[in-house]
């Protein structure tokens, strides 16, 4: 990255190119130091250990069915007009901790999940017998509360039984001393419950970063309150906290900051406890009243020893895209967090999240390179007239992705400022910095944002 003092020089001289500020982010943006967490606080974080399974799953053989544990000679040949009749002696409810031996002519009552008694061999399901009520074939056993008399007596079993039906052995799932899970996967929720099966609390990992996102602008307010004239809605912030927490962040959105630098300085300062980056968006293109530019561009002098330009350093960029030419990238705080600051426009503040802030947020997170950014394909453009584009600038267009079609439609006009189509959108239609005109039918990239 370079640095702050060049910042004014190399913005007028140097326009980047989208490929170039991204592999400047990504080379300065670390993942985060790992940690150890509670199972459920580690879901969507990166596992970074082994995990090695310390007993087999399941740890015994047990029934998977509601049932009758038996010998496999007591019920062979067994049918309806000539069942095998078999002494119950006793039930074997999952979590118990002792068996009663099952021996020839007899038959324990068997629930799911519990162990499979000693000499039984098979496991026969209820709907196979008559539930000790010598009657025909029942559809399920009464609660034991209410008829603990089905745990003796006699049942009459309507269907054989080969050795091992009906029963989970112990280890089917996986052995002691396999490998459950590698460094690098992600726990969702498949993941935590296998962590919790083997009997793992707590697991190592890179923490979900925290970002903060701010948006600046003394036109915006809350949605909810009352327009007045020359207001709009914060929509931005919205739009940038939820599409940090889809990306796997723990995202913190701050109200919209006035047109004032020190204000701004001083609240990017108080939320710098809580972050690992931080997002602003507004005020860095070349009004008088981009306040992130002012705020932000002079800072890194090193002679402050306090507040958020400590050791810091934050560049401001065009670069050869639209929408989303104007950009900032730097550090902050005496931690140098990382700081992104996107451009105003509501779509231009999107795309600049997908294409710089989103790969920096899995950055942070550890993943591997091939799940950093957005995943693209080809696609046949589909639209009524050719799409023109700005020669030198990389554009990205708003799109409908047609997967098994494999095509891709225009959604909405260009405009940075045309909000409504992106609800729609699923795709960026990508048009090269070389070329000024697609003609319908031309194959081209898109970035998948599903």
């Amino acid at each position: 990255m370079s640095s702050a003092t060049t910042s004014s020089t190399v913005g007028r001289q140097h326009l980047w190119s989208v490929d170039e500020h991204l592999d400047d982010i990504l080379s300065t943006v670390h993942p985060l130091d790992p940690i150890e967490l509670q199972l459920l606080d580690a879901q969507g974080c990166v596992l970074v250990e082994d995990v090695t399974v310390p007993v087999s799953l399941p740890p015994f053989d047990n029934s998977s069915m509601d049932g009758y544990a038996v010998r496999v000679t007591d019920v062979a040949g067994a049918s309806e007009e000539y069942p095998a009749v078999l002494t119950v002696i006793g039930d074997v409810a999952a979590g118990q901790a002792e068996q009663p031996t099952v021996g020839p002519g007899q038959a324990a009552r068997i629930m799911t999940g519990a162990p499979l008694p000693p000499g039984a061999e098979a496991v026969v399901p209820v709907e196979w017998t008559d539930g000790g009520l010598g009657e025909g074939p029942v559809s399920s056993m009464p609660a034991h509360s209410t008829a603990p008399e089905g745990a003796s007596g006699e049942v009459r079993v309507h269907r054989p039984a080969e050795a091992r039906a009906h029963v989970r052995a112990q280890g089917s799932d996986v052995q002691a001393g396999d490998r459950a899970l590698t460094t690098g996967t992600v726990l969702g929720p498949p993941q935590i419950a296998l962590l919790a099966a083997i009997g793992r609390g707590t697991v190592r990992v890179r923490p979900r970063p925290r970002v903060v996102v701010v948006s600046t602008g003394s036109e915006l307010i809350q949605p909810g309150e009352q327009l007045s004239q020359g207001q709009i809605f914060d929509s931005n912030s919205f739009a940038l906290t939820a599409a940090a927490r889809d990306a796997g962040a723990i995202a913190y959105r701050v109200g919209a900051v006035a047109d004032d630098a020190e204000t701004l300085r001083s609240t990017i300062e108080d939320q710098l406890i809580r972050a690992d980056l931080v997002v602003t968006t507004g005020g860095v293109s070349v009004g008088a009243y981009d306040v992130v530019k002012e705020a932000l561009s002079s800072i890194g002098d090193p002679d402050e020893e306090n507040g958020i330009g400590a050791g810091s350093g934050v560049e401001f960029r065009k670069l050869a895209m639209q929408p989303g030419k104007p950009q900032g990238f730097g550090s902050v705080g005496p931690d140098h967090t990382p700081l992104l600051a996107l451009p105003g426009n509501p779509v231009s503040s999107y795309v600049s999240f997908e294409l710089f802030v989103r790969p920096a947020i899995r950055a942070l997170m550890g993943l591997p390179e091939s799940s950093v950014q957005r995943p693209t394909t080809r696609a046949v453009l589909t639209t009524d007239k050719a799409l023109t584009s700005p020669e030198g600038r990389r554009q990205f267009l708003r799109g409908a992705y047609d997967a098994e079609a494999g095509e891709v439609a225009p959604v909405g006009g260009s405009g940075s400022h045309l909000i409504a189509a992106l609800a729609h959108a699923d795709a960026l239609i990508v048009v090269p910095e070389d070329v000024t005109a697609v003609e319908p039918g031309t194959e081209v990239d898109v970035v998948l944002l599903g």
